[in-house]
């Protein structure tokens, strides 16, 4: 089996996927992402992405979907045990990358599949350093647009790389989804790779 759906929106999780030679199809997955009150990353991260999976599922089963496994990922960013989202504006974009910058950052990323009665996900880990941003390093950056749509407001594939001194964990973790474990995942629900 090569198939599967993908429950995201996110442009750089369909493009890794797509990587491994996977067909994809996508299946709705909406749900409400506010962080509870108090409520660490990498458990929000984790909640999210069996929250969505949970969602896609319901949706598979109402609407005579073929039988697939159903893929879900969330990544969140953290910083002093705080968590930073998407950025909502401008302004939002250039407060966080002040806060990462020449600092050492958490990215979250979990994923869960889901096939014929089984689920199985992770949570992958990955610490990140930023070098010293200037000012007019920032501005430039976010005019560019990168940052709008992506946690922590940088993308790791993209100009906001050239910000990352040290990475320890997973590049596509960072990205959005870690293909060593995404891997794993896949294969206990009977996808595999390189077959």
């Amino acid at each position: 089996m090569k198939a599967i759906y993908l429950a995201s929106n996110s442009p750089r999780r369909w493009e890794l996927l797509r990587s491994l030679g996977l067909q994809l199809h996508r299946i709705a997955g909406e749900i409400d992402e506010t962080p509870l009150p108090n409520e660490q990353a990498k458990a929000y991260c984790l909640r999210i992405a069996l929250a969505k999976n949970r969602a896609a599922q319901a949706v598979s089963s109402t609407e005579n979907f073929t039988n697939l496994p159903i893929l879900t990922a969330d990544t969140t960013v953290s910083i002093d045990g705080k968590i930073l989202g998407k950025p909502k504006d401008q302004a939002d974009a250039i407060t966080m990358l002040q806060q990462l910058s020449g600092r050492t950052h958490q990215v979250f990323t979990a994923v869960c599949v889901s096939y014929s009665g089984e689920q199985f996900e992770c949570v992958q880990t990955s610490e990140v350093t930023f070098k010293t941003l200037s000012e007019a390093e920032i501005s430039a950056y976010v005019e560019t647009g990168e940052p709008m749509d992506k946690a922590g407001a940088y993308g790791i594939q993209g100009v906001g790389g050239i910000f990352i001194s040290h990475l320890e964990g997973s590049f596509t973790g960072v990205m959005g989804l870690p293909l060593f474990e995404t891997a794993e995942l896949l294969r206990k629900c009977g996808v595999q790779i390189l077959h």
